[in-house]
């Protein structure tokens, strides 16, 4: 059961390597991860025979100082396997299975990605909400407490028992767990979420932050939170300590489903989504003008525009070299950039900074609930929680919209037309919709939004030549339509559509 470890003296299981390797949170593509032990906690369980860790590790094999939570159950007896809802227990061995070994007595242990494992599911919601801590021991190195936030949602969890956990399929940075309660009556309570976050870093994750901040100002545009786990470790090379959140636990909307899914089929059955997309418009505004309201902005000084834009800039030649077809557009792309620095900027805030319709829910008698305040994942926590230009969040719903059209054009080019044409409909209202709540946001803004459109279609360039080769066409083709579009003629924001010339737009880490 040895495995490499930073002087912590902690074993990781056999096998952990391949198995993190596989995994779709994991980020180092390309190479075989040689994971080393930072530090562990223990998380109490109640279930008898379960013993679960909470392990920090380092990807050694990796250029990057990454670390991962990998959270680990031992078993003294084998979990079951649960086919589909309704089939009961199979005897076939669980996916979530990483290792077989053997205790300190000779007799078999059985080790679990413990997010698959009703017992941490059960631990974790309970931690958060008795205010658990786990003070970090001579060989542990982490340090780890509960913290529940005063919300509705968190209180009406009082007296409820967890009778069943899932992992919630689809995702890639995280692995959300979703939990089903209980009274002591039997009647079924609200059910909730936890997310685990995969990639850990110092400082507070916006996700914890920023949904927690708009939820308690009064948004109802947002899931309410109920807590989170925050911890304290000492990094690979730090010489101070770290600290930063390890789960996330929220309220879970049932038979949701999210935009993306819902502007498809619309899309696709030739139904006209302007009220839905300007709805979605007007919530966009709601949320910005309250994070406005509840975190500090920044004043667009000229060393703030030209550290952006040059961020921007540098993006791009990095993503060239990675990317190669997109070097052709240098100087074009320098144009785009160029006339966005010398444009009127307002104020820097928060904002969602990773926005498009896989971040939004159609909540039933609620309306859009948007989701996931993390950002963008492929870059660092300390950029991803600086005040930025609510433009950002407007671009990625734009090219998302732009997105479902070429989805449907791709699938059956006879619809291209219809569906292309449905997308400029449906971003012309969202744009009406958010100027109806802040009609003078866009004033003089057009080249930002330009520049902020073509810097998502880089990003997304990059992520698809790293996880979806086969989809690489989709912006690179945005990428071109984009530079066409700002050198031919100016875009405008009073009320006549913004659509790229090349339809094919974001391919986000959430959407199909």
């Amino acid at each position: 059961m040895k495995h490499a470890s930073a002087g912590t003296g902690i074993d990781l299981p056999p096998g952990l390597d391949g198995w993190a390797g596989g995994q779709r949170w994991f980020a180092g593509k390309g190479h075989s991860p040689l994971l080393t032990s930072i530090g562990q906690w223990a998380l109490p369980s109640t279930e008898p025979g379960v013993r679960i860790r909470c392990h920090l590790v380092l990807d050694t094999a990796s250029r990057f100082s990454t670390v991962y939570q990998l959270p680990l159950t031992e078993r003294a007896a084998p979990l079951p396997q649960t086919g589909p809802r309704g089939t009961g227990p199979r005897e076939s061995v669980s996916p979530a299975l990483i290792a077989q070994v053997t205790g300190p007595d000779g007799l078999p242990r059985y080790v679990y990605d413990a997010t698959h494992d009703p017992a941490y599911a059960a631990a974790l919601l309970d931690f958060v909400l008795s205010g658990g801590s786990a003070p970090a021991g001579d060989d542990s190195g982490v340090n780890a407490r509960g913290e529940t936030i005063r919300t509705p949602a968190a209180g009406g969890l009082r007296g409820l028992t967890v009778v069943a956990s899932r992992v919630l399929s689809g995702e890639q940075s995280n692995t959300s767990i979703i939990v089903e309660l209980a009274g002591a009556d039997g009647r079924p309570g609200r059910p909730v979420i936890c997310k685990v976050f995969r990639v850990v870093a110092d400082g507070q994750n916006p996700d914890v932050s920023v949904q927690s901040a708009l939820a308690l100002a009064g948004s109802r545009f947002v899931p309410e939170p109920v807590g989170a786990v925050w911890a304290e470790w000492t990094g690979p090379f730090a010489a101070t300590r770290s600290s930063g959140h390890l789960a996330f636990v929220q309220e879970f909307l049932p038979g949701v489903e999210d935009a993306w899914r819902v502007a498809l089929g619309a899309a696709a059955a030739g139904e006209d989504f302007s009220g839905p997309a300007r709805a979605l418009g007007a919530a966009t505004a709601a949320v910005h003008r309250d994070l406005a309201r509840v975190f500090p902005t920044v004043e667009s000084t000229p060393d703030v525009v030209d550290q952006l834009c040059s961020t921007m800039r540098e993006r791009y030649r990095l993503a060239a070299r990675e990317v190669p077809e997109l070097a052709r557009h240098s100087e074009a792309v320098a144009g785009v950039f160029a006339r966005a620095q010398a444009a009127s900027w307002p104020r820097l805030q928060r904002i969602h900074g990773d926005y498009h319709l896989g971040q939004v829910l159609d909540a039933p008698g609620r309306g859009w609930v948007l989701i996931d305040f993390e950002g963008e994942p492929l870059r660092p926590l300390s950029e991803r929680t600086l005040p930025d230009m609510p433009l950002r969040d407007v671009a990625g719903m734009l090219r998302s919209f732009s997105y479902v059209g070429a989805t449907i054009a791709s699938r059956d080019p006879a619809a291209g037309p219809a569906a292309l044409a449905w997308a400029t409909t449906a971003r012309a209202a969202f744009l009406q919709g958010y100027r109806e709540l802040d009609g003078d946001t866009f004033t003089g803004q057009e080249p930002l939004l330009a520049a902020f459109e073509l810097d998502k279609a880089i990003y997304e360039s990059v992520y698809e030549s790293r996880n979806r080769p086969s989809w690489l066409p989709i912006p690179l083709l945005a990428v071109a339509g984009l530079v066409d579009d700002a050198a031919g003629m100016p875009l405008t924001l009073e009320g006549v559509p913004l659509e790229p010339h090349a339809p094919q737009q974001q391919a986000t880490r959430r959407t199909p």
